[in-house]
């Protein structure tokens, strides 16, 4: 990595635990250049703005997250053939990384987005929209493929199923941040693993 690109790095380091914490309305160019040691010309070599800063934000956070994702779920797949068994030790795996995250998980940029949208434009509301959109997409994929093996055991949508992962995920950040218990995440994830094995286990003969 150049200075350069470690420099590019740290300023989004910096924002993102930033607006983790408090918002990113509430999130300053002028802290963020402080904390990196910057001059402002060396803040504004790399982003124009704060839109700027937000957008590279994101797509960072996205990334990120598509890559434990890839590591997880083809982890699970390693380990099992079999499609339903292999998505229960990606979703036990899953609620392990939460579980060993030093201080709890530190929140959901997506969601510190979401719920200030009025301050950036059109690109950033549309590349939130789709990483939800590509996230659910993603379990409805691995939903689809245990289905093909294992009917549900009562009628469900499963887009609806696969929007439920997300739901948990980010509603779990919400509540251990809240009531200040970190375990809520991967308890949560941990539910949602018991009402997939529930709702695709195998009739009884």
């Amino acid at each position: 990595m150049s200075k350069g690109e470690a420099t590019r790095e740290r300023i989004l380091e910096i924002a993102e635990a930033a607006v983790l914490a408090k918002g990113f309305g509430a999130t300053s160019i002028e802290e963020v250049i402080v904390e990196a040691g910057l001059t402002k010309s060396g803040f504004f070599y790399h982003f124009k703005d704060k839109n700027a800063l937000a957008r590279e934000m994101l797509r960072r956070y996205v990334a990120t997250n598509d890559r434990l994702f890839d590591d997880i779920f083809a982890r699970g797949r390693q380990l099992s053939d079999d499609p339903l068994q292999a998505f229960l030790i990606s979703l036990k795996l899953l609620a392990e990384t939460m579980a060993d995250l030093p201080n709890g998980h530190p929140g959901c940029l997506i969601a510190s987005i979401c719920y200030q949208e009025r301050l950036f434009d059109r690109e950033i509301r549309d590349l939130t929209a789709q990483s939800v959109r590509d996230w659910n997409a993603r379990f409805r994929t691995i939903l689809d493929g245990i289905a093909s093996v294992y009917p549900p055991r009562e009628p469900v949508d499963l887009d609806d199923v696969a929007d439920m992962l997300s739901c948990i995920v980010d509603g779990a950040i919400i509540m251990s941040k809240t009531l200040n218990d970190p375990s809520r995440l991967e308890r949560q994830i941990m539910t949602f693993r018991s009402c997939v094995k529930l709702m695709f286990a195998p009739p009884l003969s």
